[in-house]
């Protein structure tokens, strides 16, 4: 039996891993093209799906772990680690998402890679900090 929470973290991931593996997809062949202008844009694309994914399975890993524990799960630092991941996740891949396919103002985009990626450093910070 699971509650709310694991439930939202399961969601989280399930969406992330689904559309990870939709992108990775359109990103080896319908994009193919359009990722090839940019010497990096292919390179970048890939580590933006491997982000993804790989926080993806963290996400799946944290709600299935507090739900056999049973014990109010999630733990307070698992469900914000997990928040925060989803967030960085976000962030990271959906700004390089963007960025090489030229969306959107650089300005904004740009830094957000970055916090995106301090914000996935946190979330795992977070979990490692918690009792799981």
């Amino acid at each position: 039996m699971s509650n709310d929470k694991s439930t939202t973290l399961r969601q989280l991931a399930s969406f992330l891993g689904a559309s990870g593996v939709g992108l990775g997809a359109f990103g080896a062949h319908a994009l193919k093209a359009t990722l090839a202008k940019s010497p990096k844009g292919a390179d970048n694309w890939k580590t933006a799906v491997s982000y993804q994914l790989i926080h993806a399975t963290a996400l799946l890993f944290l709600s299935s772990i507090d739900t056999k524990s049973m014990k109010s799960p999630p733990s307070p630092s698992s469900w914000s680690g997990g928040k925060m991941m989803a967030w960085g996740t976000a962030m990271f891949s959906g700004s390089i998402y963007c960025l090489c396919l030229d969306i959107g103002p650089k300005k904004l985009f740009g830094p957000m890679t970055p916090v995106g990626g301090l914000f996935l450093i946190s979330g795992w910070v977070m979990v490692g900090m918690g009792k799981i």
